[in-house]
């Protein structure tokens, strides 16, 4: 399985908050929900219910940037919204499969050979 902690480093970020994403990929890092029954003490949630986020975003988030005054809910949506966002795109990627769907092939070549004249 891949780790989804480091493939965030170097990719765009997923939270997008209007005005405060820095939009600088090398600085993205792997943002964890927490939510109750899912994390807590000595608890982490699941990496895949965590988003692609850059720094600026990741400190909203976390709540670390004391300087915005967003709302718990507020910066609670902007987490949900960036991992819907990093799910559709592992799912692009082909690093998530849904069980059940196949794997996109690889386009094969023609079975028709072409014949050699003399």
């Amino acid at each position: 399985m891949t780790d989804l902690t480091k493939l965030a480093n170097g990719q765009p970020c997923q939270i997008r908050i209007a005005a405060i994403c820095n939009g600088r990929p090398e600085t993205s890092v792997w943002c964890h929900v927490r939510m109750i029954d899912i994390s807590g003490s000595g608890m982490k949630a699941p990496d895949l219910l965590g988003a692609i986020g850059c720094s600026a975003c990741h400190d909203i988030v976390d709540n670390r940037a004391a300087s915005y005054a967003f709302t718990y809910e507020q910066r609670r949506l902007f987490l949900l919204e960036g991992v819907m966002r990093t799910q559709v795109w592992l799912l692009e990627q082909g690093i998530v499969l849904i069980r059940g769907e196949r794997e996109p092939r690889p386009e094969r070549l023609s079975k028709i050979v072409p014949r050699r004249t003399a």
